[in-house]
């Protein structure tokens, strides 16, 4: 399963490691667990759903 992301300004979906996707989470919110959230969005995305997290979405393949 391949993660993809962008920001609520861009049109154009990016393929995203989890090692950014981390760090794209801590950015956005700095007082959640990176790890915890990152589970939670492969989980919500491995179900075909899209996540946003502030302003990044989060979405599988």
């Amino acid at each position: 399963m391949d993660l993809y992301t962008r920001y609520t300004y861009e049109k154009k979906w990016m393929k995203t490691s989890q090692k950014d996707a981390l760090r794209m989470i801590e950015e956005e919110m700095p007082e959640t667990d990176a790890a915890g959230t990152l589970k939670y969005i492969l989980s919500e995305t491995a179900k075909g759903k899209t996540v946003t997290l502030g302003a990044c979405r989060f979405k599988s393949s």
